[in-house]
C-alpha cells in the first residue's frame, strides 16, 4: 500500500517506482474509502497538488472526472460526496464536460445524506462539496450561470429533515454569491431562480417545529444578501467581488425573506 503520509511529508514529490496511471488510479480509490484518516488526509492532499502541478496531465484528468462523475451513483455515501471535491479540483484547472455537469445536476438536488460530519466515517460535506463544485462550474465561461443558479435553487427546494449543521447554508451562499458575479449574467437571470424558492415556502404557514429545509433556505439566503451587499470572496485570501446586479438580488432574496416570514 503507498505511504500517502509519507509523499505528503516530501512536499508531494512523485514515487519513481510506480506508473504515473497506477499513482492516480491508487489516490482516486483512496478519495472513496471509508477511513477519513484515508480519504481526507494525505492523500486528498498529494492529489490535488499533483493536479495543480500538471502531474495529472490534462488527459488523466479528463479520465479521472470521467470516473467521479459516475461516483455520484455510487452506493455508499463518502464514495459520492467526495467526488464533487475531486471534480472541484480538475474544473479549476479548466477542464470540464458536459457529462460531469449532467451528473451532477442529477446528484446534488437529490442526495439525501445531508449529514456534515459522522463520527466513524468523518467529514461527508454533500452539500458544502457540492455547493464548491456549483461555484466551480458557474464561474467557467463553457457552464450556463443560469443553470447552476437553478440548481441551487433545486438543493434549497429538495425535501429533508436534516438542518445544515456545518456551515454548509454559508457554503451554498458563497456558491450562489459567486456565480452571480459572472459579468454576463442578466439582470433577469439574476433573479429568477428566487421564484421556485418563494414558492415552495412562500405559501405555506411556518408550523412548529420548522421545517428543516425552510431553516436551510432562511439561513443561506440571509448570508447571500449580506454578500450581495458587501460582496463575495473566491476564497479567503482575495478581495471581495461585486455581485452583478446588486441591487436587484438584494430586493429579490428580500422580497422572498419577506414573503416567508409573514407566512
Amino acid at each position: 500500500m503507498i505511504d500517502w503520509n509519507r509523499i505528503e511529508a516530501a512536499d508531494c514529490a512523485v514515487p519513481t517506482d510506480l506508473p504515473t496511471d497506477a499513482l492516480v488510479g491508487e489516490l482516486s480509490h483512496a478519495l472513496a474509502d471509508p477511513d477519513p484518516l484515508v480519504r481526507d488526509g494525505a492523500a486528498c492532499t498529494v492529489l490535488a497538488t499533483w493536479i495543480e502541478r500538471g502531474v495529472v496531465d490534462r488527459p488523466r484528468r479528463l479520465a479521472l472526472g470521467d470516473e467521479m462523475a459516475a461516483r455520484f451513483g455510487h452506493p455508499e455515501v463518502q464514495a459520492r460526496t467526495f467526488a464533487p471535491l475531486v471534480l472541484d479540483m480538475i474544473v479549476a484547472q479548466g477542464d470540464v464536460r458536459p457529462a460531469w455537469v449532467d451528473a451532477f445536476a442529477r446528484w446534488y438536488p437529490a442526495e439525501q445524506d445531508l449529514r456534515g460530519h459522522d463520527e466513524k466515517l468523518g467529514w461527508l460535506h454533500a452539500a458544502a462539496h457540492g455547493a464548491d463544485l456549483l461555484a466551480r462550474l458557474g464561474c467557467h465561461p463553457e457552464v450556463d450561470p443560469v443553470r447552476m443558479l437553478e440548481l441551487a435553487a433545486a438543493r434549497l427546494t429538495a425535501p429533508t429533515d436534516h438542518v445544515f449543521d456545518q456551515l454548509e447554508d454559508d457554503r451554498l451562499a458563497r456558491a450562489i454569491g459567486r456565480v452571480l458575479t459572472r459579468t454576463d449574467l442578466g439582470e433577469r437571470a439574476a433573479t429568477a431562480w428566487l421564484e421556485p424558492v418563494a414558492a415552495r415556502y412562500g405559501a405555506d404557514r411556518i408550523t412548529v417545529p420548522v421545517p428543516a429545509g425552510l431553516t436551510n433556505c432562511l439561513r443561506t439566503l440571509r448570508l447571500l444578501y449580506i454578500m450581495a451587499d458587501r460582496g463575495v470572496r473566491p476564497n479567503s485570501e482575495s478581495a471581495p467581488q461585486a455581485i452583478h446586479h446588486r441591487e436587484a438580488v438584494k430586493a429579490g432574496v428580500a422580497d422572498v425573506l419577506d414573503r416567508i416570514v409573514k407566512r
